[in-house]
């Protein structure tokens, strides 16, 4: 019992201070175009905007490799295949579904959101 208690007490405390910094970034002019407490473009997303976007797709050990790399939506945009599969010392099988599945696409999106 003593062990779960240890277990859940620190997975829960960064996640109240990544809220708390969310909420700390979010400007209040802004506040009205967020999508899911993060800004609409990736390249305006701070280091726990990338980890909560990750951790909300389902990758919440991974997430955490993010934010020890203080990787922000602009160094996710420039994020490379090789990058996510040694950079950030991910299993491999994770970190090709997180390049494919998340950082290519939003690397496409941005790419086409900006480019009209």
């Amino acid at each position: 019992m003593c062990g779960v208690a240890e277990v859940k007490e620190p997975c829960s405390l960064p996640m109240l201070s990544v809220d708390m910094e969310n909420k700390e970034n979010g400007s209040v002019g802004v506040k009205n175009s967020l999508e899911n407490g993060r800004p609409p473009d990736p390249a305006d997303w701070a280091v726990v905007d990338v980890v909560n976007y990750f951790r909300t797709a389902g990758f919440e050990e991974q997430a955490s490799a993010f934010q020890e790399q203080e990787i922000d939506g602009k160094s996710l945009l420039l994020m490379t295949r090789n990058d996510v599969l040694t950079g950030l010392q991910l299993k491999l099988g994770p970190a090709l579904k997180i390049y494919e599945y998340h950082v290519k696409p939003l690397q496409s999106k941005h790419l086409k959101n900006n480019s009209s």
